[in-house]
């Protein structure tokens, strides 16, 4: 299957989607208007800011969609919701060893991305606003393990640096990125080198520790993703001029909230182990206290605006200043867009810059 036919099939159920415009390095195409435009955008559209927010969060989603679909094929449940791939049944064991149902939830974090982007494609162009259409990226290859669909792809799973000082950072009572504070890394080994959070190929279903190793890359990565929305949906909503465009970056926000909070309990299941092949070791996160302690889900409270105030469950960070483009560095610095063209940075670019700019009000 062709990559731009893989994406149409992955929305085609989502009925209210209209044909988006693709993006260009230079230019957007605009988008069509649906006959009935919310009562609340009616009279005047979407601002020019609230248009760019839409529309590099529609972009983050078509990533995430990519992302996820990859993990899908090879270890969730492939249906009619989430079609493509066979599934790899020594993969999805050793993902298993997270959570006996992590086929399900998976399957259910695929489905919801592509929910989003369908949705925040279908609002822009419903009030007139550019669309987001990757298609003409998808280059990347895909893994060549049993159960991997044979298309382009947006993103590189098998070659990431993940950042695991979120698990830190909801654990501390006194740091805060939004107060300049630098949390120490879960798993120092994987914030190092390029490691696989997919078999490459089959020959990396053995030995069994390395392939739980790869699955336990994944659970980390899981976690990393979903937190990084979390935190981006709260940013960017600091931006918004309409009450109605406040309201979906407010609700979809809050489902990337209930995702990290899944995939952070799951990844807390990760075995100690060292992979005999790479030497990525995995420690007892439960042996230095309450820091990287696995049971401490819920958000611990912490300094929030000023060291002055008590500290209090927060969402961290919020700050709102270049919060799009620290996305997109994110997103590099993990990895994810090893071998992506130069057009493609300079799109991503463009949407983040774009968002950044946006004010309420303007």
């Amino acid at each position: 299957m062709e990559a731009s036919e893989q994406s149409r099939d992955l929305t085609s159920r989502r009925s209210f989607l209209l044909k988006g415009a693709a993006v260009g390095a230079a230019s957007l195409g605009a988008g069509g208007v649906l006959l009935e435009p919310s009562e609340a955008l009616a009279s005047g559209g979407l601002t020019k800011g609230d248009a760019a927010i839409l529309r590099f969060l529609a972009a983050a989603e078509i990533i995430e969609t990519d992302i996820w679909q990859q993990y899908n094929e090879l270890a969730g449940i492939q249906d009619s919701e989430v079609p493509g791939g066979s599934g790899n049944p020594d993969y999805t064991a050793a993902v298993t060893i997270l959570d006996s149902d992590m086929a399900q939830y998976i399957h259910d974090n695929t489905d919801d991305e592509i929910s989003h982007a369908a949705f925040l494609n279908a609002y822009l162009q419903a009030h007139g606003a550019q669309t987001v259409n990757l298609d003409k990226f998808r280059t990347l290859p895909s893994s060549q393990a049993t159960g991997a669909q044979q298309i382009g792809r947006l993103t590189n799973l098998m070659q990431l640096t993940v950042n695991t000082s979120f698990w830190t950072r909801y654990r501390s009572d006194s740091l805060n990125p939004d107060l300049g504070d630098t949390l120490p890394q879960a798993i120092p080994d994987l914030a190092t080198g390029q490691h696989p959070a997919i078999p490459r190929t089959d020959a990396d279903l053995a030995p069994t520790d390395h392939l739980n190793a790869i699955a336990f890359t994944a659970g980390f990565h899981f976690a990393w993703i979903e937190q990084g929305g979390t935190s981006l949906y709260a940013g960017l909503a600091q931006r918004a001029t309409h009450s109605e465009v406040l309201r979906i970056l407010l609700s979809i926000g809050g489902s990337e909230i209930m995702h990290f909070q899944t995939w952070q309990d799951k990844a807390g299941n990760a075995l100690p182990l060292t992979d005999p092949t790479t030497g990525l070791t995995f420690p007892d996160l439960n042996a230095d206290g309450e820091l990287t302690q696995t049971n401490l889900i819920m958000p611990e409270p912490t300094p929030f605006l000023d060291r002055k105030f008590p500290i209090v469950s927060i969402i961290r960070p919020t700050e709102t200043d270049g919060v799009a483009m620290g996305a997109v560095n994110a997103f590099t610095a993990d990895g994810l867009f090893i071998g992506q063209s130069p057009e493609f940075f300079a799109v991503l670019t463009g949407l983040a810059k774009a968002a950044d700019a946006a004010r309420h009000g303007s």
